[in-house]
């Protein structure tokens, strides 16, 4: 089974910014869909965003818009979560996943990855 990879996790203090990456263990998977979760300590795993492979249609989570941006480079086959003005509140372990629809729930997406732990200091 297909699984995906993240990287770019670290410790950064609020207002700083990371790049987030997700590629494929297997180099011809390409998703319709990848997606960006994350959780905290104590929280369910919330859908930061979502990003149609094909192109055109992204989301975001209220919470995140006007901060992060969904991309993907279709030549290297990643997918990217930029965060900027990063605050505590965004610390989690964030994942990333590929899905056949638009879906937002982690139990609809197939591949997924282990997850990239992201810790904001105030």
């Amino acid at each position: 089974q297909v699984q995906l990879v993240e990287s770019g996790g670290g410790l950064v203090q609020a207002g700083d910014s990371l790049r987030l990456s997700c590629a494929p263990s297997e180099r011809t998977f390409s998703p319709f869909y990848m997606g960006w979760f994350r959780q905290a300590p104590g929280k369910e795993r919330e859908l930061v965003a979502r990003i149609r492979w094909a192109g055109g249609f992204t989301y975001l989570a209220d919470s995140v818009k006007g901060r992060f941006t969904i991309s993907r480079d279709n030549a290297k086959n990643t997918g990217y979560l930029q965060m900027n003005s990063l605050k505590p509140e965004d610390a989690a372990v964030y994942y990333c996943a590929a899905a056949r629809g638009p879906y937002s729930r982690w139990s609809e997406y197939e591949a997924r990855g282990h997850g990239t732990r992201v810790t904001v200091s105030s």
